[in-house]
Formats: C-alpha cells, structure tokens, sequence
C-alpha cells in the first residue's frame, strides 16, 4: 500500500444561466462525494455567494470544515482583488518606463483583458487547482456569460504576461547599457530577474490549469439549465465555447422538473410545456448524459435536503 500513488486531484465545475440552481446541485454533489469517504473542497467563485445559504452555515473566504471529508469557501473578490493588486502592482511599476517606449497598448489591462475582480478569482481558483489536500474540488461557478470570460482567462493571461515578461526581458540590458554611461551608475546582475518572478509563476500556474481544464481523467464540467427557451440557448452557447477551449462537458442536468399532479390544472399545463422543452433537450443534447432532478415544494437547502438531491441526480 505504501507503495501505490496518490490518485490526482478530481475536479468538478458546474455552470449555467442565472437562477437555474447550480449552487444546490454543486453543493449536493460536494456533499455526496464526502459522504463516499472522499475528502472534498466546494468553492464558490460567484460574486454573488449563496454556497452559505445552501449549507445553511456561514463560509466566508476561509476554508471551513463543515463535517467529515466536506470543506467549503467563497472566493471574496474584494479580498482577492486586494491581494491579487498588492502582489502584480509592484512589477508593472518597475516596468513603467516601457510606456514611454510606445507600448501603451501592452499595459492596457481594462481595454484588453477581462475585469481585474475576474483576474484575482482566477488567481485564487489557480491556487486551489493546485493544491493537493483534497480527493475532489468541486467549483460553483458564476452565471454564464461570466464563467465564459472567466474560464478564457488562461488565454489572455498567456499572452500579456508572455509580452510582458519577453519585452522585460528584451530591453532589461537597454537598461544596463544606460546605467553604464549615466554618473555613478552601475550594471545590475540581477536585472534580468527585476519585476518578473510574479509573472513567471503566474504563467506557470496558468498553463499548468489549461491541461488540467483539457484533462478529461480529472476535469468534469455540467452544464445546468432548466426546461426553459432561453436556458436551453445558453446551454448551447457555454458548449460550443467550451469546445473551443478544450474544456471536457459530461453531463447536462435539468433541474427543476414538475411532477406528475392531476390535480392541479395549473401544474399539468406547465408539466407538459416542460416534457416538450425535454424532447428538444435530449435532441440538442444526445450526446451528453443528461440527469432530471424534480422541483421541490420545499427549499434546496440544509444537508438533508442537498442529500435527497444528491442521490437523486446521482442515482443509477
């Protein structure tokens, strides 16, 4: 036994439109993987945290146990665009004479890059992804449209940091050459190095989470929606991009399903606009694995309720 390897680290993200109750199928998944014996981190990178709610136990951004094998935070994008600014402020003001070289359009962060907050919970998501304390990490993402921009990010960092840290590099000897001529000036040996460690770790970190966002043994990513128009467009649109970054989907979960209830008029008509949406969701989507979970009369939240949910979208 001494002599077998650790199994990597397995992680599950789950995305879709606002509203469509990720956060209680992430959380129930979190729960249930605890409850298999497997020492399980949930993270919340939404803005708008309701991983708490969810638990019925207050998170925050420092990691919490909530019972055996079952941790959880909520990324603070404050917090984590405080610290994300603190660490990378620095290098870009030992860099700043480069804007005087014409190259304002590199250091344009707010035009060519996605938000700073999005930057700093993509610096900490890279930190969590690396991290080699848990079985699985399960990720509540955001809605949509941010999750896409959020999970593009390895792109766009892989090419500003790449230029920065080539034109560092590149005019860092200009540097020297002037320190020689200019009074009392000294060569640096170590000038090569000035403002790029960061950078170079953080690049690093980035092409290290694009395999393992490509890593179909490790990366699981579901798609929620509802039987609704719009949902089911949004399902299509976070496919196609995800196909383009290499991203691995396996399942399409459809929350919120009417039961059967002849009793109810009101309850029979939506029943059997939803079974039509379900045709169209199982055509568009026929080649994904595609879970139901029923809507509820009570609340998706507190463990018994995310254990009754857990079992049901992972039932065989």
């Amino acid at each position: 036994m001494l002599g077998l390897k650790k199994k990597s680290t397995e992680f599950f993200l789950f995305g879709g439109k606002g509203g469509v109750g990720k956060t209680s199928i992430a959380a129930a998944s979190a729960l249930l993987f605890s409850e298999s014996g497997k020492k399980t981190l949930i993270i919340s990178t939404d803005p708008a945290h309701s991983l708490s709610d969810s638990f019925e136990t207050k998170i925050g951004g420092e990691v919490r146990k909530l019972r055996k094998n079952l941790f959880a935070v909520e990324i603070d994008p404050k917090k984590a665009m405080a610290e994300y600014k603190e660490k990378i402020a620095p290098q870009m003001e030992k860099m700043d004479f480069l804007k005087g070289l014409g190259l304002e359009d590199t250091f344009d962060f707010a035009g060519n890059t996605p938000g700073i907050d999005e930057m700093a919970a993509f610096d900490k998501f890279l930190q969590y992804m690396q991290s080699k304390d848990y079985d699985v990490i399960v990720f509540d993402t955001a809605p949509t449209g941010h999750t896409l921009r959020f999970l593009s990010l390895p792109d766009v960092l892989d090419s500003w940091v790449g230029k920065m840290i080539n034109l560092r590099m590149k005019f860092s000897g200009v540097i020297n050459t002037f320190k020689k001529i200019l009074p009392f000036g000294e060569p640096d040996k170590d000038e090569n190095k000035m403002g790029t460690e960061q950078l170079e770790v953080m690049k690093s970190r980035i092409e290290e989470a694009r395999k393992v966002l490509g890593d179909r043994e490790r990366t699981h990513f579901n798609i929620v929606t509802i039987p609704e128009a719009m949902s089911i467009y949004e399902s299509e649109r976070s496919l196609s991009i995800l196909k383009e970054y290499n991203i691995p989907v396996e399942t399409i979960v459809v929350n919120q399903l009417i039961p059967e209830n002849k009793k109810c008029p009101f309850c029979t008509g939506k029943r059997k606009i939803q079974q039509e949406r379900m045709k169209e969701i199982r055509e568009k989507f026929k080649t994904y694995e595609i879970r139901k979970i029923p809507l509820y009369r009570e609340e998706v939240k507190g463990f018994g309720m995310l254990e009754k949910v857990g079992k049901e979208l992972h039932k065989k």
